[in-house]
């Protein structure tokens, strides 16, 4: 960022960065000359960076990912026309539009009638913005007619929208802002580092703890936000739900409980407590590690703080038991009455830039818009009515995003996939098995900004505009719905999703219903989450811009919206919050004798997902160049291995190799790899697909790996 002059400031346009649920406000103003893509040292950026501090959640602060940003709009670094095969196995040309489209409604046509519907797919992402996700989901429904739709979000946060639903029949990641937590007396933070993947929110743990509130983070990595905590829990991976349970069993055995809430405002805590009661401190020592004087420290500072929250993020929630996890938590804040109140309450630090508003308008197979379950006949009657169909044309629920994606080209599976804003080659669990079922794909189309992993598979790539040649909405990881808007025009050949999609649907014979303006389409997706849980009929571009962001639910023009949830009632039928009646178990895949060790994987600060755009930003890709291996240095030493060294991974999946980083941070018992990369660092060539019955979450967090000196040269 630079220093900003007033005609900076007069020249600028509000917007938001493109990366995590944070949403970060910025502007951006015409810019000088720079340089700052791979690969294009030199070349011109429409636009530099300046500070929004008025904006509220992040009041001005940036990490390096939304600095660099622009680079993404640099020529060099994206795509900018379209590119189709000609033949299986052949090279990607240019071509023209009317060529691709053409090229594409073809292939969905003939795929639809020689197979059926379904055997047509759709797969997003939580990237896109609502109107986008919103024209996806109707678009895979009305226009191809498939239950084959699903999306990214999948493998983020839905273990815990689930067990949120459970609870208190409503999902929002958090059912209060984000500058509530400094007011909270104990914070505890389950399985996230938000000190790397969202640095701006680190101001809140900071806060937090200048106000005297005491905060507790849970990880087996002493991470840099563990380094911030008053306490530090190290589990094994895949002990938080026990630890969960040991926690709760030592605040009722201490007479923490608050039964003046359990009694007024929940239901269900006799079997809670009952499972709880058998997870006692030795036991949950076993299992988890964490020696039983910190469990009691823990369970003390929390059932005694005035308030407390507990934060999870992706460490609990991608297990096959990460629904389960979740709502030990949960029930541990409704046995203390930290939940409906201020200043206290379950929460989860959504991902993706729009995990929260992507899973809440139609991209999942399982819901319609506002949050609508695809198998209630009421909300399908008022979804059609919008959409301008009989509601028995709306297909029901599609196969989660693994099983979509593992039954790609298979009998019975989707033959024919639209996938936009996503790179499953190397963000799925087992990744290689995911990579050959694309390629078994009668066709591949990929719409995305650059020439990701997965958009070098497909039959045919869309290139699309980014977050600074666009409107659009969001909505951040608090509900608070925010607005995007275009700064620069995209490159002659670049085309917006919400285009690209009304020419497809009028190639396939919808000729309206897909308005190509974002405002349009937002309109119309506020008549369609009317009535919903997630309404946001009272929100307009107009609201949203006049007021920083406007908190759903929000029903009408009049209503101010909602930033805390949950303070008179639960969304549940008899607004009482539920506990879950939940016990530990081990994880899908356990360290035995041939894999002796656990991998657990995550991000790192100057990368993002899978690095498809950041890898391609020379400043980010110098601070995080490549995948490593993270160990303790007495594994190092049984496995004489020096820092630096090549190491490889092995489960029963597939291998990688990265660099070994020798560190007392984590566990002796486990290994850690950044996910980011492709090639012989890829993580999630390792990954367990073993998935959650709930949730359907994969179990990305753990699985049982072998550790080898590696002999062969590492590449990236």
């Amino acid at each position: 960022m630079t220093s900003t002059s007033p005609a900076a400031l007069a020249a600028a346009t509000d917007t938001h960065c493109p990366y995590c649920s944070l949403q970060c406000g910025m502007r951006l103003s015409p810019g000088p000359d720079r340089a700052g893509a791979e690969g294009a040292e030199g070349a011109g950026l429409p636009v530099e960076v300046l500070e929004r501090p008025d904006f509220p959640v992040n009041r001005g602060a940036l990490c390096g990912k939304g600095r660099t940003a622009p680079a993404l709009l640099a020529r060099a670094a994206r795509l900018t026309g379209p590119l189709l095969r000609d033949r299986p196995g052949g090279p990607l040309r240019s071509a023209s539009w009317p060529e691709a489209l053409d090229r594409v409604a073809a292939g969905l046509a003939r795929t639809r009638a020689e197979h059926g519907a379904d055997a047509v797919g759709v797969f997003g992402g939580g990237g896109l913005t609502n109107e986008k996700a919103y024209l996806l989901g109707k678009f895979a429904r009305v226009v191809l007619g498939t239950a084959n739709i699903d999306y990214n979000g999948r493998f983020c946060m839905s273990s815990a929208a689930a067990a949120h639903r459970r609870a208190f029949g409503l999902d929002r990641g958090l059912p209060f802002p984000l500058a509530d937590i400094p007011h909270t007396g104990c914070l505890v933070l389950v399985g996230g580092n938000p000190a790397e993947t969202m640095p701006p929110a680190v101001r809140y743990l900071r806060e937090l703890r200048e106000n005297g509130g005491s905060l507790i983070v849970v990880d087996p990595r002493r991470t840099r936000t563990a380094e911030l905590a008053d306490l530090h829990l190290q589990p094994r991976p895949g002990g938080d739900l026990a630890l969960a349970l040991g926690l709760l069993h030592l605040v009722i055995a201490d007479g923490l409980v608050d039964r003046d809430f359990i009694d007024r405002r929940t239901t269900g805590f006799g079997p809670a407590r009952e499972s709880a009661m058998a997870h006692w401190p030795d036991r949950v020592e076993r299992i988890t590690g964490v020696p039983v004087h910190q469990l009691r420290r823990a369970a003390r500072t929390f059932g005694e703080a005035t308030t407390g929250m507990v934060l999870t993020a992706r460490g609990p929630e991608q297990q096959s038991k990460g629904t389960d996890t979740v709502g030990a938590w949960i029930n541990l804040c409704l046995a203390t009455g930290n939940a409906g109140r201020p200043y206290a309450g379950y929460g989860c630090l959504t991902g993706q830039g729009n995990g929260q508003g992507g899973r809440e308008h139609g991209q999942k197979a399982d819901q319609l818009p506002g949050y609508r379950s695809i198998e209630d006949p009421a909300a399908r009657e008022h979804v059609a009515a919008v959409w301008g169909v009989p509601a028995e044309r709306i297909p029901g629920p599609g196969r989660s995003a693994y099983e979509l994606l593992d039954g790609l080209g298979r009998p019975g599976g989707v033959r024919a996939l639209l996938l936009a804003g996503s790179n499953p080659v190397v963000s799925a669990p087992d990744a290689g098995h995911v990579t050959e079922r694309l390629r078994a794909l009668d066709l591949l189309v990929v719409a995305d900004l650059v020439l990701s992993e997965t958009a070098r598979l497909a039959d045919v790539v869309l290139p699309v505009t980014q977050w600074a040649e666009e409107d659009g909405t969001t909505t951040n990881l608090e509900g608070r719905v925010i607005l995007r808007r275009r700064a620069v025009d995209p490159p002659e050949g670049v085309r917006s999703e919400l285009w690209l999609l009304r020419e497809l649907a009028a190639r396939l014979g919808v000729p309206e219903g897909f308005p190509a303006e974002a405002e349009q389409a937002f309109a119309e997706l506020r008549r369609a989450s009317a009535g919903g849980d997630a309404d946001y009929a009272g929100i307009s571009y107009r609201r949203i811009a006049a007021e920083d962001g406007v908190f759903w639910p929000c029903p009408s023009e009049d209503h101010p919206g909602t930033p805390r949830l949950f303070l008179d009632r639960f969304a549940t039928p008899d607004g009482r919050a539920r506990f879950a009646q939940v016990t530990h178990r081990p994880a899908a895949e356990e360290p035995d004798e041939a894999y002796p060790l656990y991998l657990t994987t995550g991000r790192v600060l100057a990368q993002y997902q899978s690095g498809a755009q950041t890898r391609r930003v020379a400043e980010l890709n110098e601070a995080a160049p490549g995948p490593y291996v993270e160990l303790h240095p007495r594994l190092a030493e049984r496995l004489g291995v020096v820092d630096g060294e090549p190491l490889a991974v092995t489960s029963r999946r597939g291998r990688a190799v990265a660099p070994a980083r020798i560190t007392d941070a984590i566990r002796p018992d486990t290994v850690f790899m950044p996910f980011h990369w492709a090639g012989a660092g890829r993580a999630n060539s390792l990954t367990n697909p073993a998935l959650d019955p709930v949730s359907r979450m994969p179990e990305f967090k753990l699985c049982a790996v072998r550790v080898e000196r590696a002999h062969l040269e590492v590449t990236t």
